[in-house]
């Protein structure tokens, strides 16, 4: 979501007099909130997920369906209803038919907390549906939605204005960005003045027996002046507004960690499995009406607000440019922040000289000064004009402002000021899932990765360079069953004090052990490459992480329910990663290459999309489960703990509805 200042937005021009100032002082704000929540430590587990949904009205008597441009009308009807006890807590997104959902406070560190998150999730999604939709309307957990950007896709009906509209766009009205909080078309429109164009996004078309090849379309019949057609690829899918990929939707987890040491060993240690769960929650097979020869979403969303001009590109030589950038400000991280991080950071980090050396005269180590100095290379791109003069000392928001549109695929969250909330980690790569079960899924998996990580001392560090390789590797069609990784091999655990081990986890070790003591893991030699299922499930070269979080339930305590619970959400995947079921994005490439109507051109017509959405429709409310999905499952889980269960929580009550995630 990001930071919501309100006031009077900055134009480009505006913004672009201000950023000198807004920058040093986003540097004094981190040096002086630093030296107070430095030494913070001993704070507990809490960790929660944040979901992007769509909105939808279906027209079943002309059998078509439209994002429903109703989001800014529900929120304000949530906040007339608002509980301080809510379960849940809602929060306005970039798109007009997109709202953000997450729980009403923190899961804790209690086992018990892992069933809870599905019911809770359930509770969203009936919260909207019964209270706040009609009948022919709905809130589902899409990641896009499959014709976002063609002909009458919003409703009420809208139409683009490629030459008034914040965007340019051909595709992607005004109207369908939300309008209740200017930061929304002020980043649309200064990302697109920083640039000096419309941003460009051209996805790989899958081309099927009857695409039209080459594959070019004629944008003049969208009222194009020619500068869109120069900026399209052959075979490729062009858009052309940044809300094809901030109008997406994600699923993201946020973990609070005992202090900043083990914030950045959560950072760096996960930073690899980025791309490994962007490819098992692959759901992003479609959009603007095409199927795409790609299944996630990040290349688009990196695209959709890539601000960095022709000098930053390396288009032309720098001259009114500081820096060349190579990545887009969504992508994903470009080195570690942790020690034993640092000697796996085989690519240059494009730093700003100046500020790095200003956090370095006030004692902060040179890992997080590159790291806070490399975020600082980006302008703020979002600046409302009641909020340039504020207190250095108390206050961070010029520091949040660039923090906060630096959006890669691992964030590093401070202590937020004069709040209970410490040190965090936030998880961004996932696709949304279908239903709440598979998103519980994910979300379980990846929180109980960290706690593997951190008791077992795991060490899956590789350079960053093969993480980089990985991420596009990820991105590819049906990557969890036809591609590689790069992953760590041999020493993956660290030395110091383990947990019991399998005699299988053991003889691995010690051949491990064996080998190392004729050649030492290096960053050069230390990665295999592994396909998903061997990394999840298991192989010759790595346990898996699966069985890795089965041996650590063995040492913990759970309840009966819960631990049913969590093994069905292992189930799902593990089978996604072997192949056995299909992710997201595979079953509905399936569902369109499979539907009578599908002429085999790679166009997903309005019935399809209408027939698409409401199976998963279906599907989101439990009334149909594809074996070709999902497994046989269900678990047993539960809205809240017992009172038993969380006597001692009472921490919680302190950050109930703050804005943890």
């Amino acid at each position: 979501m990001g930071l919501l200042t309100v006031g009077t937005p900055l134009s480009w021009e505006e913004t672009k007099n201000s950023r000198k100032y807004i920058k040093e002082n986003g540097i004094i704000q981190f040096i002086n909130h630093y030296k107070k929540v430095k030494d913070r430590n001993n704070d507990q587990l809490f960790w929660g997920d944040e979901i992007e949904y769509t909105l939808v009205e279906f027209d079943h008597k002309q059998e078509k369906v439209y994002v429903l441009l109703k989001a800014s009308e529900v929120l304000r009807n949530i906040e007339i209803n608002v509980s301080n006890q809510a379960n849940t807590v809602w929060h306005p997104e970039y798109a007009a038919y997109a709202i953000e959902g997450v729980p009403g406070y923190p899961y804790g560190h209690l086992m018990g907390y892992f069933n809870t998150v599905e019911s809770n999730m359930q509770s969203r999604r009936n919260e909207i549906n019964e209270l706040y939709l009609k009948n022919d309307e709905c809130m589902l957990t899409i990641t896009a939605f499959p014709r976002l950007g063609c002909p009458n896709f919003t409703s009420p009906k809208t139409k683009p204005d490629p030459i008034k509209s914040v965007s340019k766009s051909l595709f992607f009205p005004d109207e369908a960005i939300q309008s209740d909080h200017p930061r929304f078309k002020t980043l649309t429109r200064n990302i697109r003045e920083r640039r000096g164009k419309k941003v460009a996004i051209n996805i790989p078309i899958f081309v099927d027996e009857n695409t039209i090849q080459p594959f070019e379309e004629d944008l003049s019949l969208y009222g194009d002046d020619g500068t869109s057609q120069e900026a399209t690829k052959l075979d490729h899918v062009y858009l052309d507004a940044m809300g094809f990929g901030m109008g997406c939707g994600c699923l993201q987890t946020t973990f609070q960690a005992c202090n900043i040491e083990e914030a950045r060993i959560l950072y760096d240690q996960l930073t690899p499995l980025c791309p490994i769960l962007m490819a098992l929650s692959a759901s992003t097979p479609i959009v603007r009406g095409y199927l795409l020869d790609i299944d996630c979403r990040w290349d688009i969303i990196a695209a959709s607000v890539d601000d960095r001009t022709d000098e930053e590109l390396g288009i032309k030589e720098l001259k009114e440019q500081q820096f060349r950038i190579y990545k887009s400000r969504y992508d994903s991280v470009d080195a570690y922040l942790s020690p034993d991080g640092e000697e796996f950071i085989d690519e240059d980090v494009v730093i700003d000289e100046g500020f790095y050396q200003t956090l370095r005269e006030h004692d902060i180590d040179h890992l997080l000064a590159q790291h806070i100095a490399h975020l600082f290379i980006r302008d703020p791109i979002s600046l409302f004009r009641e909020s340039i003069k504020i207190n250095n000392e108390i206050e961070t928001d010029h520091f949040e402002n660039i923090q906060s549109t630096n959006w890669q695929s691992m964030r590093f969250k401070l202590p937020p000021p004069n709040s209970p909330i410490g040190w965090r980690v936030e998880f961004r790569p996932m696709d949304l899932q279908i239903t709440d079960f598979e998103n519980a899924a994910y979300v379980t998996f990846v929180v109980l990765v960290t706690r593997v990580i951190l008791t077992m001392k795991l060490n899956f560090l590789i350079p960053i360079s093969k993480v980089n390789e990985n991420m596009h590797t990820a991105m590819k069609r049906d990557a969890v069953r036809k591609e590689k990784f790069f992953f760590r091999k041999g020493e993956f655990i660290s030395t110091g004090s383990t947990p019991p081990e399998t005699a299988e986890v053991c003889d691995r070790k010690r051949s491990c052990s064996e080998s190392n003591d004729k050649m030492r893991i290096t960053p050069e030699n230390c990665h295999v490459e592994l396909s998903i299922n061997e990394i999840i499930n298991g192989g010759d070269n790595f346990p898996g992480l699966v069985p890795l979080i089965r041996q650590y339930l063995q040492m913990v305590d759970a309840d009966v329910d819960t631990m049913c619970s969590i093994c069905q959400y292992l189930n799902l995947i593990e089978t996604r990663a072997s192949g056995s079921i299909l992710t997201a994005a595979g079953w509905m490439r399936d569902f369109v290459r499979n539907h009578p109507e599908y002429s085999k051109d790679s166009i997903v017509t309005e019935k399809i999309n209408y027939d698409l959405m409401k199976e998963i429709d279906l599907r989101s409310k439990g009334k149909s489960k594809p074996p070709s999905l999902l497994p046989n499952y269900k678990s047993k889980t539960v809205p809240n703990l017992s009172k038993a269960t969380t006597a001692g929580e009472e921490y919680l009550n302190s950050i109930r509805n703050t804005n943890f995630v």
